[in-house]
């Protein structure tokens, strides 16, 4: 059975900060992202206020034909945004697979994407 634990144990993501990317070790499958800077608004004290926030911008996900299947863009997703999560980011999901695949199949991580209502006006 030792053949069967080795093949549930999740691949080792590593986030790749130079190419803004987090990818598996052997570097094949990965999830491209820009940091950019939005605006948001915060209540503070009962009011409303913007405020700048750094969002990931989650633009490809690619996995190669022969590993498609294993769950490689759904690793990559979960890296993503607990990486996010744990640096007080929001996520723009971009790419077609976060929007369309991964969050639907994974709503409880909805509550870090940036929604078109966090936006500023410019009026408050």
């Amino acid at each position: 059975m030792v053949g069967t634990a080795e093949a549930a144990a999740p691949p080792a993501i590593v986030r790749n900060e130079k190419d803004g990317r987090f990818e598996t070790e052997d570097k094949q499958a990965f999830l491209q992202y820009h940091l950019r800077d939005v605006t948001v608004l915060a209540v503070e004290g009962g009011q409303a206020k913007e405020k700048k926030k750094t969002a990931m911008d989650m633009v490809h996900t690619y996995v190669p034909r022969r590993k498609r299947g294993l769950g490689l863009a759904g690793h990559l997703c979960v890296a993503a945004f607990t990486h996010a999560q744990r640096n007080s980011m929001i996520v723009i999901p971009t790419c077609s697979y976060v929007s369309d695949t991964f969050l639907p199949r994974n709503p409880l991580w909805n509550s870090l994407v940036y929604k078109e209502e966090r936006k500023s006006s410019g009026t408050l």
